[in-house]
This record gives structure tokens, C-alpha cells and sequence, in this order.
């Protein structure tokens, strides 16, 4: 009897399967003997197969073997995360530097440098996991806080990435309907319109996405570079204030633009795990980390900059209240450079599906960490039916776009620092930054994970950190109250989240994995 037949097929000696060329991934998956009930969705599965013929990728979180990786350029992470920040939410999250929090050009330009430097360093950190394990992030924090535990991280990654695209859609939509002043497309359309390119990509799985980002990003930064050339003789650079009331305006800012950040910490392995295991992690890691603060300083602080214009042109200020950052990209290319600024619109519009694309791609591969039926069902319907969740979300909460921006951002900096922190500590505390110390292969059986006491406690005190830091419109916290203006505080929740996590998990960790073994 052949191992195929006695269920027990091996991925990583069946012959044929060194490429993604020459091998079809929906059979030899629906074969794996990994206890994964695909059976149950037999004609999910037949479909998957049938698409597997044409480029679809079938793989979900099932480990990449070391002689199945075929993406051998280092540069790949550099084009996947230019692209994916290359876009109007980017500029969005400088705008609120100004509209939310009353800065001035140069201090929100500081604030976006420093706190981007800073939170990006765990994305490319984690981006050099995905090469050497060849697990995707969510399936990777098992080795953290347990199998029981990384419930609650993939719970809040799912809903942040339908947050996200949200968010996006609806930055999107608004930049299409600014469009016209005239003929301005339905909201409800544009949304739509952004979800279908998004889809499409995400549904194609892993190459298609990274060969998508890597040409995605020009005409972008060519448009931000003209739209650069049209402002920059109305800009004010100049300081928002000073004293306590601008320190804490500084900190929330801050808060915003980390949580964008480090938004990606929960995605960074999903995008590396068909690199090399040999390729070497500083590589990895610089590419990654330029590639992420390339976009975000220079397009966020273009985002700041625009604010700073309204002193001296009154109608770009009324362009964004009508249309928020839509209308006030519009102000600046369709307004005085008629049909050609339009048609530049609509192109900054659908670079929204650069940032959609990794959070759609994410999504499903998180969902699946859920449960092995989760597992079971096929990566590219989970997308479709994450795309339909996201897409009615986006068409409801179409005008409540800043607070949801705002709130979503600040609530992802609070667990992301939690999450990012635990994964840092067992991987140079426990495992001693040796990658020997993982078994890759055990990330499905919970008796060889952490039992996930420690972590659920550390997780458990970063977010009582974070409820004492955090300054949102519906919450004001102990400490958070007791910075910049007392009415509105400064938010320090992803700062006191970090360090309550941080203190917390070693000790516990020890103990854990005294008694427990793993």
C-alpha cells in the first residue's frame, strides 16, 4: 500500500513538489495527514483544485518545507511593503496629526519619524521568522502563547483586518467621489469597486500578491510627487504649541501612527515564508524595514503637510469637510489641473487595494489558525466571504470615517505591543534566539506548545496597561488623564501595555515551562 493510501503522505519526499511549477498544491493537501478534516469539504475542495490548474495558491497555514520556497530575491519585502504603505491611507494617518490632534507641520513630521523608526523594527523582525520556519504569524505565536491562548490574538488579527479594510474602503471611496463635483459615484459603488480589485489579487494567493505590490507603488509616488508640487507653496511649517497640553497631543499622535506601524507585525511572517530558509535574516530585515519607512514618513508627513495648507487656500479646507482626505487630494490635483488631476484621482483611489490586499491574504490564513475545520475550509473562500463582511461594514460606517480611523489605530497599538512583546521574549529568553529550538511541525499539537497560562497573564496585565494609558473620546484613563490637557489626556496605553506585558511573562514563563515541559 503507498503512504498516499494509508494517509500517511509526506509532503516533503513526494517527489514533484520542490516547486510551485510543477505540482498541483490541492491534491497533495487534501492527501496530508495533519488530522485537518477536508473531507468535509470535499466540493470546496474540488473547486480549489480545479483553480490550483491556473495559479490559484491552495496552500492555507500548512507549513512551507524548505525545498518548496522559490522566491529567492531578498528584495521581495521591499516591494511588498512600499506598496502595501504607498497609499491615501498612509496620507491619511498624517491628516490627523492636524484634524484630531491640533499639530503643527514640524511637530507632527517628528512625531511620524520617531514613532515610525521605532515600530517598525518588530515588522521586520518578524518578516526574518517566516524564512526560517516557513509558518505563517498567527500559526508562529503558538510557540508563544500556546495553542489555547493565540486564540485571542487571532480573533483580534481577523477583526483588525476587516477593520482595516474598512477604514481603507471607505478613505477610497471618498477619494472617487471627490472625483467629480458633479457626477459624484455612490458611495456604496466605490466601495465595491475597491473591494473587486482587492479580491481578485487576494484570491490568487502568495505570487500574485507579491508581484502585484512590486510594480503597484510607481504611479502612486509619482502622483504623491506631483501632488507635492501643487501644495508645497501653500504649507505652514511650523510648531503646533507648546507645554503639557502639546506633549500630550504629541503622545496620542504618536499612539495613532504606531498602531498603523505596527499593524503589520501581525502579518510580517505570512509574506516570507517562500524565501530561502538560508537567506540571511539581515537581509530580510533591512529590506522589510526600508521598505516600510520609506512610505510611511514621507507619505504621512505629506499627509501633515497638506493640513497645514488651509490658512491660504480656504477651499481645500472645505474640500475636506466635504470629502475628508478625498476632497482634499482632490483640491490639490483634479482642482487645478482638471480632467488629468481626475484621472490621477482615480489612480490614487485604487491604490487602496495595495494596503487591502495583505489584510484580505491575511485574514483567511488567520481564520484558519482558529480551528482545524477553520483549517479545513479553503483559503480563497474565507477571502470572498471576509471581502462581503467588509464591504457592508464599510457601506455603514461610511461617515464615521476619523473616529473609526482613530479608534481602530490607538486599539491595535495596545494588543500589537502586547502580542509583539511575548513573541520577543520566548524567542531570546526561552529559545535563546535559536531557530534549533523550534520543531515547526509541532505548531498543530497543543501538548508540545506552551500550556499558555503565562501568556494569557501577561496578556491579561498589557491590557490593564493599556485601559490605565489609553485618552480615546469614550475613555480617559488613570494615567492617560494625567498628561497634556486633562480633558482629553495623552494616550500612553501601547507604551504602559508593553511594559506591564513585558515584566510580566518571563516569570511566568519560567514556571510554565518548569512544570510543563514546552
Amino acid at each position: 500500500m503507498s503512504d498516499a493510501k494509508s494517509g500517511h503522505f509526506d509532503v516533503e519526499k513526494s517527489s514533484g513538489y520542490g516547486t510551485l511549477d510543477d505540482a498541483h498544491e490541492a491534491n497533495l493537501l487534501e492527501r496530508l495527514s495533519d488530522d485537518v478534516p477536508r473531507s468535509k469539504f470535499a466540493k470546496l475542495w474540488a473547486i480549489v483544485e480545479f483553480l490550483d490548474k491556473y495559479g490559484v495558491e491552495a496552500r492555507g497555514i500548512e507549513r512551507v518545507t524548505p525545498n518548496q520556497r522559490t522566491q529567492s530575491s531578498p528584495l521581495a519585502p521591499f516591494w511588498m511593503w512600499l506598496a502595501a504603505n504607498m497609499t491615501i491611507s498612509t496620507f491619511a494617518i498624517g491628516c490627523l496629526g492636524n484634524s484630531i490632534f491640533y499639530l503643527g507641520l514640524k511637530d507632527a513630521a517628528l512625531t511620524i519619524i520617531f514613532f515610525n523608526l521605532l515600530c517598525t523594527l518588530p515588522v521586520a523582525y518578524f518578516s526574518t521568522w517566516g524564512a526560517k520556519l516557513g509558518l505563517r504569524q498567527l500559526t508562529l505565536s503558538r510557540f508563544s502563547f500556546g495553542y489555547f491562548t493565540s486564540q485571542f490574538p487571532i480573533i483580534l488579527n481577523c477583526i483588525a483586518c476587516i477593520g482595516w479594510s474598512v477604514v481603507n474602503s471607505i478613505v477610497g471611496a471618498q477619494t472617487l467621489r471627490a472625483v467629480s463635483t458633479s457626477h459624484q459615484i455612490p458611495t456604496a459603488a466605490a466601495i465595491v469597486v475597491i473591494a473587486i480589485g482587492t479580491i481578485l489579487v487576494s484570491f490568487m494567493g502568495y505570487r500574485v500578491v507579491h508581484l502585484y505590490e512590486q510594480y503597484a507603488w510607481v504611479p502612486v509616488a509619482i502622483i504623491f510627487i506631483i501632488y507635492l508640487g501643487q501644495i508645497a507653496r501653500f504649507t505652514k511649517s511650523d510648531f503646533g504649541g507648546s507645554g503639557t497640553v502639546e506633549a500630550g497631543d504629541v503622545i496620542s499622535f504618536g499612539a495613532t501612527v504606531a498602531g498603523f506601524a505596527l499593524g503589520w507585525t501581525s502579518l510580517a511572517a505570512d509574506y516570507t515564508v517562500r524565501m530561502p530558509e538560508e537567506m540571511p535574516s539581515v537581509k530580510i530585515f533591512f529590506w522589510t524595514y526600508l521598505g516600510l519607512n520609506v512610505p510611511l514618513i514621507l507619505v504621512e508627513t505629506l499627509g501633515a503637510a497638506a493640513m497645514s495648507t488651509f490658512n491660504q487656500k480656504t477651499t481645500w479646507a472645505d474640500a475636506y469637510a466635504e470629502n475628508s482626505v478625498g476632497g482634499l487630494l482632490g483640491a490639490g490635483l483634479a482642482g487645478p489641473m482638471g480632467g488629468f488631476g481626475s484621472f490621477l484621482l482615480v489612480i490614487m483611489a485604487l491604490s487602496i487595494i495595495a494596503n487591502n490586499i495583505p489584510n484580505m491574504y491575511s485574514l483567511a490564513l488567520t481564520f484558519q489558525n482558529i480551528h482545524p475545520y477553520a483549517q479545513a475550509i479553503p483559503r480563497i473562500f474565507i477571502v470572498i466571504v471576509g471581502s462581503a463582511v467588509y464591504i457592508i461594514l464599510a457601506i455603514v460606517g461610511a461617515s464615521h470615517f476619523e473616529e473609526w480611523l482613530e479608534t481602530l489605530l490607538n486599539i491595535l497599538a495596545y494588543w500589537l505591543a502586547i502580542f509583539s512583546t511575548i513573541l520577543i521574549e520566548e524567542h531570546l529568553i526561552f529559545r535563546h534566539g535559536k531557530w534549533s529550538n523550534y520543531n515547526p511541525d509541532d505548531f498543530s499539537n497543543w501538548r508540545k506548545l506552551p500550556l499558555g497560562v503565562a501568556s494569557f497573564v501577561a496578556l491579561t496585565c498589557g491590557v490593564a496597561g493599556a485601559v490605565l494609558g489609553m485618552a480615546q473620546t469614550w475613555y480617559i484613563g488613570v494615567i492617560g488623564g494625567m498628561i497634556g490637557d486633562p480633558e482629553f489626556g495623552g494616550d500612553i496605553g501601547f507604551e504602559l501595555a508593553f511594559a506591564f506585558s513585558a515584566i510580566v511573562y518571563p516569570p511566568l514563563r519560567w514556571i510554565e515551562k518548569k512544570y510543563w515541559g514546552y
